[in-house]
């Protein structure tokens, strides 16, 4: 299988300090992906290694099968915002766009395009000085779109967005990786991941804690399964055949415990049983963080 973004035995050391430690993780096209971690785990590192901003101590880190430094055209097919802050604070937002556009070669109308497309058009000719830290993270994600990538590396793309451009982002990207491209998010907004991603890697201390569907690491940590059908009993019976345990909810629904909607689903649809509702319950993905990332603690 083909990946777009590969990490083997990455490992990046500044003096006495481990900052990564033996990585090894994939991640496939059209997906979003939460790469979460406490301060400090060693994400940023990690990114700037895909990035070709840092060089690993050993290991490799590669994009679309090569180092970031052996692809041609990077800024084509790879568009990234690790901080909101690389801004000339005299310069307009569409100036600052169309400084880097004339450095790769692209067209000034691919500049007004993404203005568009993250709703900062009004706000172009202002001085990016006057700019929130919100409008800041818009031009950022403008700066990574004007090649039209097929990855997006972000980091923190959340911060300083108000609630609505929170909704505004998260659907976003969605529709970003709808169309088969991939979206790498570092963050430490657990909550608001839960509802943008499919996969999560964990790291800590530099290390791989976890890398799994984001079904998968609730219902392994004691994710519930809920459950609306008119015909409750034929499908806890079917559950039951395959060794999930269910109970009834008080407004009528079926819990299945440790398990996940998508099997749940694949019972259902051999037993002939219609479904109403389908959701996962449980654990939330701030509490399976905080589980598993003290259970890596140092000794």
């Amino acid at each position: 299988m083909s990946y777009v973004v590969q990490s083997d035995a990455l490992s990046k050391r500044y003096g006495d300090v481990l900052a990564v430690d033996d990585l090894t993780f994939t991640i496939e096209a059209g997906t979003i992906t939460g790469f979460l971690g406490p301060n400090g785990a060693g994400k940023s590192t990690t990114l700037r290694m895909l990035l070709g901003l840092a060089k690993p101590t050993s290991g490799h880190a590669k994009v679309f099968g090569s180092p970031y430094d052996q692809l041609m055209t990077p800024a084509l097919r790879i568009g990234a915002v690790l901080e909101a802050t690389d801004f000339h604070p005299g310069r307009s937002g569409r100036d600052h766009l169309r400084t880097l556009s004339w450095a790769v070669g692209i067209p000034d109308a691919r500049v007004d395009e993404v203005l568009s497309l993250v709703e900062l058009h009004d706000a172009a000719k202002r001085r990016v000085k006057g700019y929130s830290l919100g409008m800041r993270q818009r031009l950022g994600l403008a700066a990574a779109l004007l090649g039209n990538p097929d990855l997006l590396v972000l980091d923190e793309p959340a911060n300083g967005l108000d609630p609505e451009g929170v909704r505004w982002l998260r659907d976003f990207l969605r529709d970003f990786a709808s169309g088969g491209r991939t979206v790498l998010i570092s963050s430490h907004v657990l909550a608001e991941i839960a509802q943008t991603v499919d996969r999560v890697l964990i790291i800590n201390h530099g290390r791989l804690v976890t890398e799994s569907t984001l079904d998968e690491l609730t219902a392994r940590v004691g994710g519930v399964v809920r459950v609306q059908s008119p015909q409750l009993d034929m499908l806890a019976e079917a559950l039951q055949r395959e060794g999930i345990v269910t109970t009834r909810s008080n407004d009528h629904a079926l819990l299945a415990q440790g398990t996940t909607k998508e099997r749940v689903g694949d019972v259902a649809l051999l037993a002939g049983v219609a479904i109403h509702e389908l959701v996962t319950e449980g654990s939330s993905l701030e509490e399976v963080f905080l589980d598993l990332t003290s259970a890596e603690a140092p000794k």
